[in-house]
């Protein structure tokens, strides 16, 4: 039924790869086992690839342009498409956006920065999700999401990467304690990345008599064509601001946001230490007790 389906909704990139390998495997001469074989797949993945049963992975659209380019790059131009394709509708168009972006500048309330999300943190959030999603959907999702970090080490130039996290979202436990310490040991690591600055807006920041975060989650994207946007999103809708005054407002906040936060280093001091704390609720002490006789 999955992919029945599958061939109902596949996008119009899926439908051009499929074509176009199929008429190049044949004009090669190859039969489907036979490619299967020149690039590590059965025949019935390539069936199903050809059918938009289950359109290509990124994998196999990486050996599919060495077998079948022949240097037209047509298979590696896909892979950003396709790519685009595996995100939920409301993302795709940010999505773009993200990973040509100069600069991004996020304030995350209640879960990590997808940007920032390890694989086991980022499939028991998707997978725990509702409504409940297929393993295979969840596969997709997970690939797609960290695929993403792809631009922390993007050149040409390389982007300036903000984020604000309030510590709450640092203290729910996502999947399990092990996983919340890996998330968050990884986390301080991204921080001591050179493009990359990350702050702690603590939980207390209310009772100091003002909280500039309180309105939610934003982030704020320097385009590649150095327009300024912001980027907001909620239970599966999304908002691209661009009005210049309404851009600047959110400007204006998130600086708020960030001057009321913790500074870069105390942040990391606090990841590393919630991490220890995190690895320890999981894995208690052992407490030996000699027995008398």
């Amino acid at each position: 039924m999955a992919r029945a389906a599958n061939k109902t909704a596949a996008s119009g990139t899926a439908r051009m790869i499929a074509t176009f390998a199929k008429a190049r495997r044949e004009q090669l001469g190859l039969t489907q086992e036979e490619l299967g074989r020149l690039i590590g797949y059965t025949a019935s993945a390539i069936s199903a690839m050809e059918t938009c049963a289950q359109p290509a992975s990124d994998k196999m659209l990486m050996e599919l342009e060495r077998v079948l380019g022949d240097g037209m790059g047509i298979f590696e131009m896909a892979r950003k498409f396709i790519l685009l394709d595996k995100y939920p509708a409301q993302f795709q168009d940010f999505a773009l956006m993200e990973a040509e972006a100069v600069s991004l500048s996020s304030y995350e309330t209640y879960v990590i920065a997808g940007l920032f999300q390890t694989e086991n943190y980022a499939r028991a959030l998707i997978g725990g999700g509702s409504p409940a999603l297929s393993k295979a959907e969840v596969d997709e999702l997970v690939d797609a999401r960290i695929a993403r970090r792809a631009l922390f080490d993007r050149t040409g130039p390389t982007p300036l990467i903000e984020t604000v996290l309030d510590e709450s979202a640092l203290l729910r436990t996502i999947g399990s304690q092990d996983i919340m310490s890996e998330q968050l040991y990884a986390l301080a690591e991204d921080a001591e990345r050179d493009n990359v600055s990350l702050q702690v807006l603590r939980l207390n920041r209310g009772a100091k008599g003002a909280h500039a975060g309180t309105d939610g989650d934003m982030t704020l994207v320097t385009t590649s064509e150095h327009h300024h946007v912001v980027y907001l999103e909620a239970q599966d809708e999304s908002v691209l601001v661009s009005d210049p005054v309404k851009v600047a407002r959110l400007t204006h906040r998130y600086a708020k946001i960030r001057s009321q936060a913790l500074s870069p280093d105390d942040s990391v001091s606090l990841l590393r230490k919630l991490a220890g704390e995190a690895r320890n609720d999981q894995h208690p002490p052992v407490v030996q007790v000699e027995l008398q006789q």
